[in-house]
């Protein structure tokens, strides 16, 4: 997912020849070898960890604050799902409180704020930040939401981004998405996609599936095809590991999510989205993914699928969509101009005269267990 972040924010420099970008991925990253293997396939420069320690570079972009303190040059960090401001599960406060990406452990090193520039998504994120980290609020810039941008702007290509889901009737598109974790509505439910496909009617519904980058990188692309074996073999399809999922959310009529902020981002664009059962999961209040789990409905597997679907459409129609929007971004389609803005700051480069970029995702790929 941080790559996937900081690829949205190449456009917005890589044709100056003024600047040459490299890339690191820190020892301890999770999806360490998948982004190695990412970066090096589209013949960009990746530095070891030590080498990328040797120099002071011009900018930093970070969608982690993980190893962004062996890294000298003024930094810029970004969300790598969704915003800054929401919680972080797997960890607690010791007086309680969730742990967000905007918390002192976070972006405090060796006494001091390390990056220069935190890219928040929303307004009221900068009251989380200065209730747990007041010194980092003069390094905060709310710039919007890159990501959701971006999503806005594949819509215009819905029809292109259906024929790559193999959609070129009139059936809708029911987009499947699950994050990681034991907590997570596959880890919960291992059935969870064959359950879902025989439940949707062929003739009525393409059903899409779109697993966290995190459940490929730790199980493998042929253990994750042999678990969906069952799924697959009923008609399910799964997008490639890395596909950005924005094409999918695109071309999708109905989602159906667990706490994976691919929900919210649907749900913001408009689409009904039905909530997959999920183990607690602890959400910061008033956050985007808070708000659809409030009012979303939950899909129940012993009930017929069509009318929970029609219950999704419904909390839509009574503004669910918009409410979530506005959470999301309180800088709609401005993201690219401001963090492109502040960018060439922190190089301390005039910022070039060229319209500020906002291309739409890329079409997504499918996978199956024969052909990959």
């Amino acid at each position: 997912m941080a790559l996937t972040r900081l690829e949205d924010l190449v456009p917005l420099l890589e044709s100056d020849h003024r600047t040459q970008r490299v890339h690191a991925v820190p020892d301890d990253g999770e999806d360490r070898p998948d982004a190695a293997e990412r970066i090096r396939a589209r013949g960009e420069v990746l530095l070891s960890m030590q080498q990328a320690r040797q120099d002071t570079h011009g900018l930093v972009l970070a969608a982690s604050s993980r190893g962004l303190e062996a890294v000298r040059g003024p930094a810029l960090l970004v969300a790598h799902g969704g915003a800054l401001g929401q919680y972080r599960p797997w960890r607690t406060a010791a007086d309680g409180d969730l742990v967000t990406g905007l918390h002192p452990g976070q972006l405090v090193r060796d006494g001091r704020v390390r990056p220069d520039r935190i890219a928040l998504a929303h307004e009221r994120e900068l009251d989380v930040l200065a209730r747990f980290c007041p010194e980092a609020v003069p390094h905060a810039v709310v710039a919007g939401d890159i990501a959701f941008d971006r999503l806005v702007a594949t819509t215009e290509h819905r029809e292109r981004h259906r024929r790559a889901l193999g959609v070129t009737d009139d059936r809708e598109v029911l987009l499947v998405t699950s994050t990681w974790s034991p907590r997570s509505g596959f880890g919960r439910n291992p059935e969870l996609f064959r359950e879902i496909v025989e439940a949707a009617p062929p003739d009525r519904f393409r059903v899409v599936a779109s697993l966290h980058p995190q459940i490929w990188s730790h199980h493998g692309r042929g253990q994750v095809l042999g678990w969906l074996s069952d799924a697959l073999d009923a008609g399910l399809a799964v997008l490639a590991p890395h596909t950005d999922w924005r094409g999918a959310v695109a071309a999708a009529d109905h989602v159906l999510a667990d706490y994976t902020s691919v929900g919210t981002f649907a749900a913001g664009l408009g689409t009904p989205v039905l909530r997959i059962p999920h183990e607690p999961q602890p959400m910061l209040a008033g956050s985007p993914a808070a708000v659809l789990a409030e009012h979303a409905p939950l899909w129940d597997v012993t009930r017929p699928l069509l009318p929970q679907l029609d219950a999704a459409a419904g909390a839509q129609d009574r503004g669910l969509g918009a409410r979530i929007a506005g959470l999301l971004t309180s800088r709609p389609g401005q993201a690219g101009t401001i963090l492109r803005k502040e960018m060439y700051e922190l190089l301390g480069l005039s910022e070039p005269a060229r319209a500020v970029p906002l291309s739409p995702a890329p079409l997504p790929a499918v996978v199956s267990r024969m052909c990959g």
